[in-house]
């Protein structure tokens, strides 16, 4: 029970990273607030995971849902000890063939929506002189990821802003860290291959697994776990640190 007794938001805890990382905090005894846009995920998530949870339908790109979101989590549970800023999205696409309304799309929901939330619960734990703080990163943020100029744009933005928001905040007991998952099998990852790879996606997954050293690719549980261990009083050392989960992506490469 590494979080008994704490509350946890976590956005984009309709699936994926966000729906592990729900369960396994509120296995670990945490009370989590799942948030989510996606009505239909998110409700079941916080009906799975019973009393300990409850769902918020909500967009991270809106000021009026995230100052929404943490009035209401901090009335229903008195106050806020974790935020996981794990909600994102992405397009495809070199700079050139990016469309202003994708990269505005991508730009609102990876960084702008971890800036509302924040703006709206860092004041709760700067009053309650703790917190912790876990922004979603990716290994795109560290190396440079063809056809993925929002999305690796955003998630660099991410990397940056973890450290600057620590230096802001290292003396208010709140501890910022960023997660930097390599390619994760999630339903969104699975869904894009079947989209974009439907003659072979299977194919398509096992030239994904050599992006990895391991050779293999990452489940939402294995970001997860990291997510709960930067969550518990474990990390209490670790501060504006980049958390590599990524089976060795950004370590290097091995040529046959």
């Amino acid at each position: 029970m590494r979080l008994q007794g704490k509350t946890a938001i976590i956005t984009g805890a309709g699936s994926g990273i966000g729906e592990a990382s729900a369960r396994i905090f509120a296995a670990e005894g945490a009370q989590v607030a799942v948030v989510d846009r996606d009505q239909e995920g998110g409700k079941k998530v916080a009906e799975e995971i019973g009393a300990s949870s409850f769902f918020l339908g909500a967009d991270v790109a809106s000021a009026v849902d995230m100052e929404a979101m943490s009035r209401t989590v901090l009335e229903k549970f008195g106050r806020i000890d974790i935020l996981f800023n794990n909600a994102g999205v992405s397009c495809v696409g070199a700079l050139h063939e990016t469309s202003e309304e994708e990269w505005d799309r991508v730009m609102a929901i990876n960084i702008k929506g971890i800036y509302l939330a924040c703006k709206y619960v860092v004041p709760i734990m700067l009053k309650q002189k703790s917190g912790c703080i876990i922004n979603m990163a990716s290994g795109a943020a560290v190396l440079g990821l063809a056809q993925r100029a929002a999305y690796t744009a955003s998630k660099g933005a991410v990397y940056s802003l973890t450290r600057a928001m620590q230096a802001d905040y290292c003396r208010s007991g709140i501890r910022v860290n960023s997660l930097v998952p390599g390619t994760i099998y999630t339903p969104f990852v699975e869904g894009y291959l079947k989209k974009h790879y439907a003659d072979d996606p299977e194919k398509a997954v096992e030239n994904l697994k050599k992006r990895q050293l391991s050779g293999t690719l990452g489940t939402p549980e294995d970001v997860a776990y990291a997510a709960l261990y930067l969550a518990s009083d474990e990390a209490k050392y670790v501060y504006g640190s980049g958390l590599m989960v990524d089976g060795g992506f950004a370590a290097g490469k091995i040529f046959d």
